[in-house]
């Protein structure tokens, strides 16, 4: 008989029911074509997520939408910023929540700020850095040499050997604020059951945030409130722009490396922020702001970081889930997690690159309910025992 796992037992997240707690996170995949159909999801997309919904996930959270094409982090990066990529992401959706297997969807919706307009890291011609301007306003380039554009930042200090940004000015940084929600909306109609506010990696929310990258002395930084402003007003926007059953979740960097304590105390601060405008998931992440970190790298050596921010979220009033991602691949170590309360959810990366069937393999080693779609009933690792 199976028996009761922690890790598969379903989660609440706002008015959503999620039938699980191990997701799958957001990774870029940098396959969209920036000449014909920038930042437009494709037939890769549906194969790479498709495959998680067949597998046995229960919330699959896509990788970065861009806001604006001036958002990616390369020119093959996704979007939502157009109707086409309204329709490219429907596609997906619309085959994940066809399986009729309870899986949901979420988009990570960003903005790369100064780690924009970047080669993807797998480029055939082992190319890095920078990519040349030359991409029209709608991210259209006639060459890859070319698909580029200047990228924007709360200051014009370049982030490690890539091309210097310009400052926003307070007119683009409204302007940003509404991309958010005007991709929010898009989000809605493209089917979506959540989306995901992304504020870590050393991407635009999270420059805005830090002190290490906002140095502005006008009202988007120069104290606290100041550069916790950019990413709470997205976030109200977010929450003001999709329906009030729609959950909106974020995901945040708690620590740079440099100064752990004093980060993941300021990171609690804005986590709980951003709860009191409506967040009803924070998933915890770290790092993106300082080019060469020194990072304790280790199987789940970002869990204690979700721990503290799920603490503080609580000590705060809001019962909200809290999600640990890093070097989670055992089920059992995914199992002591959420089982420990250490954090309510897991989100696997790289765990799932490997083995896109991660979940009914982890419910046979857990002795948990099978998990199967009809066409995969015959490789049911109960019955091959």
């Amino acid at each position: 008989m199976p028996r009761t796992v922690q890790l598969f037992e379903p989660l609440t997240v706002g008015e959503l029911e999620v039938r699980h707690r191990a997701w799958v996170a957001a990774m870029c995949q940098y396959s969209c074509d920036p000449l014909t159909a920038p930042g437009v999801p494709n037939d890769w997309h549906l194969v790479h997520l498709g495959a998680f919904a067949t597998g046995g996930a229960s919330m699959i959270v896509t990788e970065a939408a861009a806001v604006t094409p001036e958002g990616r982090i390369s020119p093959h990066d996704a979007g939502l910023w157009n109707d086409e990529q309204v329709a490219g992401w429907r596609r997906v959706n619309d085959f994940v929540h066809g399986l009729g297997t309870g899986v949901t969807t979420a988009v990570q919706l960003a903005h790369a700020g100064r780690k924009a307009s970047t080669w993807r890291p797998f480029d055939t011609d082992g190319r890095s850095g920078s990519v040349a301007p030359g991409a029209d306003a709608d991210g259209r380039a006639t060459s890859p040499e070319t698909s580029g554009w200047q990228t924007l930042a709360p200051t014009d200090e370049a982030f490690g050997e890539l091309a210097a940004p310009r400052a926003m000015t307070e007119e683009e940084i409204r302007a940003t604020v509404t991309a958010f929600g005007d991709a929010a909306e898009r989000a809605v109609e493209a089917g979506f059951d959540a989306v995901q506010v992304h504020g870590a990696h050393g991407y635009l929310i999270h420059q805005f945030t830090s002190p290490l990258v906002n140095t502005r002395t006008d009202a988007w930084g120069g104290s606290e409130e100041g550069r916790f402003r950019f990413g709470l007003e997205v976030v109200r926007e977010v929450r003001r722009r999709v329906p009030a059953s729609m959950p909106v979740l974020l995901r945040i960097s708690a620590t740079d490396w440099e100064e752990v304590e004093g980060d993941l105390a300021m990171m609690s601060r804005f986590a709980v922020a951003a709860a009191d405008l409506g967040v009803d998931m924070v998933d915890v992440s770290a790092g993106g702001n300082l080019p060469r970190p020194t990072i304790p790298t280790g199987p789940g050596y970002q869990v204690r970081l979700a721990t503290e921010i799920r603490a503080a979220l609580r000590e705060a009033g809001h019962e909200i889930p809290v999600g640990a991602v890093g070097e989670i691949s055992s089920p059992h170590q995914a199992e002591t997690i959420v089982g420990q309360e250490q954090a309510d959810l897991v989100l696997l990366a790289r765990a799932a690159l490997a083995d896109p069937h991660w979940w009914m393999r982890a419910a046979h080693e857990l002795g948990a309910q099978p998990l199967t779609i009809g066409q995969y009933e015959r490789a049911r690792l109960d019955r091959l025992a």
